[in-house]
């Protein structure tokens, strides 16, 4: 396989979004953008999914409707196919892990500033899009 399959949580309360910052030592440091992250080999990407919020945001997760998916290359040249899941989070307290610094619940409401906290160039702002479709303002 030429290809990694890789999975966001988009997890929603209340119209506001979680996104978290990543460490300036990994992979596109400073960048803010949703949980998630590539699967294991074979791995079932709804178990997947819920691993890996676990494990950058310490939650719980119910997982909806798949919201977008992805064919893209990295920067260092990595084949993604990344899957993004519309999330419920079951609890409300964030326990980030050692591979991000910080985490904001921002309004899908609100447009002033909204990209900077939907990864690299605004990546994430089709899902943001699709969002404000699927529930027509009401948020």
């Amino acid at each position: 396989m030429d290809f990694r399959v890789a999975v966001r949580g988009f997890v929603v309360d209340s119209g506001n979004l979680l996104v978290l910052k990543r460490l300036s030592k990994e992979h596109m440091p400073g960048i803010w953008e949703p949980p998630g992250g590539r699967l294991n080999e074979g791995e079932d990407p709804f178990l997947g999914l819920k691993r890996e919020v676990m494990e950058e945001a310490g939650l719980d997760v119910e997982i909806g409707d798949v919201m977008s998916v992805r064919y893209f290359t990295r920067q260092d040249g990595q084949k993604i196919l990344m899957l993004t899941f519309l999330c419920t989070p079951l609890s409300k307290e964030v326990r980030l892990s050692d591979e991000h610094s910080e985490f904001r619940w921002i309004d899908l409401n609100e447009d002033e500033g909204l990209d900077e906290f939907l990864g690299q160039d605004g990546f994430y702002r089709k899902e943001v899009e699709i969002y404000r479709r699927l529930f027509d303002g009401r948020v």
